[in-house]
């Protein structure tokens, strides 16, 4: 029976194809959010109620973070395909998916829909790539203490 390493599973799961997918999809994301928050959107915003002006501009702020820790992210799974960082270390805490807060939707239903949309769109590509980071670290197994003994009795054996 062929057994996969933990490397080969996580390859499997993750490719490079699905990786470029996902950042291009994020960077047009990126580029779209931009554009409407500084242009369309500041016109969209000032004919807004007060109190939904600041909803407006607290959901503008979850989408540019949504989507900086999932180019964050990304960028960190190229490194790890090309070798410049190996597989353990791209499963370390500083490297996983950064928390992004959640949008308020009772907030998100008043905003014009062009905002809707990239509040949206920047959680569902989010939670899409949230569910990779968390596969990457459950599909780790945990190290077995039986074969640690097992490694270090015969590592004894063998410098005696």
């Amino acid at each position: 029976m062929h057994e996969i390493s933990e490397d080969n599973f996580e390859q499997a799961r993750i490719t490079p194809r699905l990786i470029e997918s996902l950042y291009t999809e994020a960077m047009l994301l990126a580029d779209e959010a931009r554009a409407y928050f500084d242009r369309e959107g500041r016109e969209e915003r000032t004919q807004l109620d007060p109190f939904v002006r600041v909803g407006f501009a607290c959901e503008s702020l979850k989408v540019t973070t949504r989507i900086m820790h999932i180019v964050a992210w990304l960028l960190t799974q190229r490194a790890v395909e090309s070798g410049e960082i190996p597989h353990s270390a791209g499963k370390r805490p500083e490297r996983r998916l950064g928390q992004a807060s959640d949008s308020d939707e009772a907030v998100v239903i008043q905003l014009p829909p062009a905002a809707q949309r990239l509040v949206n769109a920047s959680a569902d590509l989010y939670a899409r790539v949230k569910r990779l980071d968390e596969d990457c670290v459950q599909a780790a197994p945990l190290p077995s203490p039986a074969r640690a003994l097992m490694g270090r009795l015969e590592r004894d054996l063998l410098n005696r």
